[in-house]
């Protein structure tokens, strides 16, 4: 078979989860199975390790399924957002005390954004970007259809874009001439306008504009609320992979939060609240990135940061 897609961080993820909880067994939540790098080389490192693969791609969890069919017993799969099973799990007492571990990796495939079909890349005849495939909310219909404010509002808060009323005006004005069909016609239209000196210059458009369709930091957010609310047992773990500054502010904020002791607000001069809320530790000061080795092979890797947190710790 073969493989489509390099797991990001594999040799931080396998440490990131090396726990006495981990190697004793029980299961583990891989929220953003994909295609099943991470899974495959967490089963062969833990041998009593179960896994649950979640995604909302179909394509994937069929590739995936079909790659870890060898682990009988070990691994089954969900399809769905990752929120929404992670919660319905951890609302299960018997399933929550499973629980070992939960990893997300929070980005697009290879195979997803090689895919021209896909609609994810700069030279594809499609404008699509949908990773659940059976929604309806597509980056067609918010390229043509959005109006000004709000192509300013996904620009400037999703991409991170300094001239974000530019580019949507942009846009609005070139859609009345011709909609736009593919991601091709966009990001040409998109370089014609603006540089960047180091991404091409559609690199934060197409960002936002996948963020927004696939809400993705809705469902990042959802999921530290669903895992806030039903917190794991002792010493069980999360780590987290982002990929660029919005998403890995969010996890940096929700673990500095699970890590507080005192939850009062900054403006108390007394706690007030008693103390002890603290939910566990950050294993690490910072994130950890790629190292070297993983840079040259995988040139993607250059801008994942893993966070973890362990409970109880």
């Amino acid at each position: 078979m073969e493989i489509p897609h390099i797991p990001v961080l594999l040799e931080q993820v396998l440490e990131s989860f090396d726990a006495p909880l981990v190697q004793e067994g029980g299961v583990l939540l891989d929220c953003t199975l994909g295609f099943g790098g991470h899974s495959e080389a967490l089963l062969k490192a833990y041998p009593k390790l179960r896994i649950i693969g979640i995604d909302r791609d179909c394509a994937a969890l069929e590739f995936a399924k079909n790659r870890l069919k060898g682990f009988d017993g070990r691994f089954s799969c969900r399809l769905g957002s990752y929120s929404a099973v992670v919660a319905e799990l951890l609302k299960d007492l018997d399933s929550k005390q499973e629980i070992v571990g939960i990893l997300a990796d929070i980005g697009v495939s290879s195979m997803q954004f090689d895919n021209k079909e896909r609609g994810f890349c700069f030279d594809s005849e499609q404008l699509d970007m949908r990773m659940n495939q059976a929604q309806i909310l597509n980056a067609k219909e918010i390229v043509n259809t959005y109006s000004l404010g709000e192509l300013e509002r996904i620009f400037r808060d999703f991409g991170e874009i300094r001239e974000y009323k530019k580019l949507a005006r942009l846009i609005v004005e070139s859609r009345k001439i011709e909609k736009f069909t593919s991601a091709k016609a966009l990001s040409t239209l998109i370089a014609k306008h603006f540089k960047h000196p180091k991404i091409h210059p559609a690199t934060q458009a197409f960002q936002a504009l996948r963020i927004a369709v696939n809400d993705e930091l809705g469902e990042l957010e959802r999921l530290l609320k669903a895992i806030e609310e039903n917190p794991l047992r002792k010493e069980a773990r999360v780590c987290i992979i982002a990929f660029h500054s919005l998403e890995d502010r969010i996890v940096k904020m929700a673990f500095r939060e699970w890590e507080r002791d005192c939850i009062c607000d900054s403006s108390v001069m007394r706690c007030v609240c008693g103390g002890g809320h603290r939910k566990g530790r950050n294993l690490y000061k910072k994130p950890l990135s790629a190292r070297e080795n993983e840079l040259q092979s995988n040139p993607r890797s250059r801008s994942a940061k893993l966070r973890g947190f362990e409970f109880g710790g």
